[in-house]
């Protein structure tokens, strides 16, 4: 494979859209095994395996140790996710926490009215939990299929959204579909958990002792007659995150040096603790598990889970069954209604301080997206039924996918319709955003290029002598090029503990603009960041025309440090560490700075901008109205 082949393929399998389509290639597989050969695809997920020894052993079908094991590994990612976005994402706002609840409830409830209705007087009226449930990984990629009609914010919305419908859905698991509880064993569980919250409470790393427990929980949940796999939610919930603080990189950074002046075992052992040390292990956790897990763990479930045996009669008695049709329109047309109808209700019961984060149209997009039921429902499926009640419940929650998938393409190209000012606000609403910004960019004190009524604006920490600042210099530069309506603002954060020459070319750029010539000095160093010596600095003033004596003098009192200083303090408030750092109206842009990403970001942000304009002009035009 060639080195772009190789890039590609890579590029391909970090996103939802890859991991997916592997879900749905397992899926397609498991329906052939079982329609080619059926009795090999049951025997071999019938077949037990057994851990312990003589009478202290622990006993499952391997079809178990998929869904209750290896399966509590995806749970622990989605409480890690929910987690992150709780301490760093939307859920900061605790508002969005309640709206997030709310619509999570409604988008479960009225499924599950939906499927009860549709079974009334049949026996099969206690699987109304299999019509429950969001698949998360299908959603995503569905999102990601769409991604480009809808806004960024969107997967927040239905992060949120899933992470309550997963611990409700387990929630309905452990009490409507186990077995008889045995209290001893789920106090030993309980237990085991409280040690977990104390652990992290304490502040103790040692991912050892939290894994031992979660075991613990594990096993002892599973003797107490409850499905385990909600300790991993519930143990991925406790693991904080936060952005790299600036003093763990820079010990890093002594750590590292230490190490490569002295290439000792123990110095690369300190080095290597150091660096791990300064990710938070929220992140580090989900960087080891999640290519497991989307490219192994949830393939095998699907393999595991999703193959029936179909035929032209099987179908016509799976669709002509009220099981089938209760989880189709259950998930199909039930999570629009519940999604949407919750948040309306919430909206309107709170008076417009609970609302989304988004506009209508992508409510109703999210709402149709949620229809996407797999795993949880497959979960639930193969404990409340058996034989042809399993098959058809099996066939139905396979529809979902095909239906949710068509009903979001119909919604996203419908809002694609409507005019520019109507769709962005049906993408985006007319909600407050989060700030990630911390300090706001004062016109008078900050390093400002562009229009100053412009509708979108970038800001940069940045360091002179930082390679991927130079890098991303190009794609600043170009983006300025083609976009009239965005100012660009530069903020200082030379990385002293590891670029030398950063802080005196950052106080370089300050002398220049003493004499107003900031961004001719920006320019300069930017694209000579190997030539950053005090006679290099001397140079490139003479070159750009300032006073050399003035600017030799304001280096030697270094005039600037205190301004850089207050930039550097401003990068801490807002949580950047690294360089570049880019915020676009005030968010924070994460992932790729080329001129792709960072075009949607400004894009994005000018269209909630503009729609929020439109919708004060009409509030003031509605209330001039009302005087007149």
């Amino acid at each position: 494979m060639t080195s772009r082949g190789g890039a590609r393929w890579r590029t391909f399998v970090q996103t939802e859209t890859g991991s997916a389509a592997l879900l749905l290639a397992a899926v397609v597989a498991a329906l052939l095994w079982a329609n080619i050969d059926g009795h090999s695809y049951e025997a071999l997920w019938e077949a037990r395996f057994t851990i312990g020894f003589d009478t202290h052993h622990l006993s499952l079908g391997l079809h178990e140790w998929v869904n209750s094991g290896l399966m509590s590994l995806f749970f622990f990612l989605v409480g890690l996710e929910a987690r992150r976005e709780f301490d760093m994402g939307e859920l900061r706002d605790r508002r969005w926490v309640v709206l997030s609840a709310v619509a999570g409830l409604g988008s479960m409830v009225v499924p599950a009215l939906i499927y009860v209705a549709v079974n009334a007087g049949h026996d099969s009226v206690h699987g109304w939990g299999a019509a429950m449930s969001t698949d998360t990984a299908f959603a995503l990629g569905i999102l990601a299929v769409f991604g480009h009609r809808l806004p960024a914010s969107l997967r927040a919305l239905m992060l949120s959204v899933s992470v309550v419908d997963d611990l409700v859905a387990l929630l309905v698991v452990a009490v409507f579909y186990s077995d008889e509880i045995r209290v001893p064993a789920l106090l030993v569980a309980l237990g085991a958990l409280v040690l977990v919250v104390v652990l992290r409470l304490a502040g103790v790393r040692r991912a050892l002792y939290c894994a031992v427990l979660s075991v613990v929980v594990w096993v002892a949940l599973l003797e107490a007659g409850v499905d385990p796999v909600v300790t991993g939610l519930a143990v991925g919930g406790l693991v904080a995150a936060y952005p790299a603080p600036r003093g763990d990189l820079e010990r890093a950074s002594r750590l590292f040096r230490l190490f490569r002046e002295q290439p000792t075992p123990e110095l690369q052992r300190s080095a290597a603790r150091g660096l791990a040390s300064a990710i938070s292990p929220n992140e580090r956790l989900e960087q080891r598990f999640l290519p497991w897990v989307s490219f192994g763990i949830v393939p095998l479930f699907a393999l595991a889970n999703a193959g029936i045996e179909l035929s032209r009669a099987r179908l016509a008695d799976a669709f002509a069954s009220p099981i089938t049709l209760g989880i189709l329109c259950g998930c199909v047309v039930g999570k629009i209604v519940g999604i949407v109808g919750s948040m309306a209700g919430a909206r309107l019961l709170s008076g417009g301080r609970l609302r989304p984060n988004v506009g209508w149209g992508s409510v109703t997009a999210a709402g149709a997206i949620a229809g996407a039921a797999f795993t949880v429902s497959l979960l639930i499926a193969s404990i409340a039924f058996e034989g042809e009640e399993l098959n058809q419940a099996r066939v139905g929650i396979l529809a979902t996918l095909i239906g949710s998938f068509a009903v979001s393409w119909a919604v996203s190209g419908l809002v694609g319709l409507l005019p520019a000012a109507r769709r962005a606000r049906a993408l985006l609403g007319s909600s407050e955003p989060l700030t990630d910004l911390a300090v706001a960019v004062d016109e008078r004190h900050d390093r400002v290029r562009g229009p100053a009524d412009a509708t979108v604006t970038l800001v940069e920490y940045g360091d002179f002598e930082c390679p991927y600042c130079g890098r991303a210099e190009g794609v600043v530069r170009d983006l300025l090029g083609s976009e009239t309506d965005v100012r660009y603002v530069w903020r200082h954060l030379p990385l002293t503990d590891v670029h030398p020459h950063a802080q005196p070319a950052a106080e370089a750029s300050e002398a220049a603009a003493r004499q107003g010539r900031f961004w001719e000095m920006h320019d300069l160093l930017m694209e000579r960041q190997d030539e950053l010596d005090e006679r290099d600095l001397v140079r490139h003033a003479r070159e750009i025309g300032l006073d050399v004596e003035v600017f030799r003098r304001d280096l030697a009192r270094r005039r600037g440090a205190r301004r850089i200083a207050e930039d550097v303090d401003s990068a801490d408030l807002s949580g950047v560490s690294g360089t570049p750092t880019f915020f676009v109206n005030g968010r924070r842009h994460h992932g790729a700075y080329n001129v792709a990403a960072l075009t949607r970001a400004v894009e994005q942000a000018r269209r909630r901008a503009l729609a929020d304009r439109a919708a004060v002009r009409r509030g003031v035009r509605s209330r001039t109205g009302r005087g007149g």
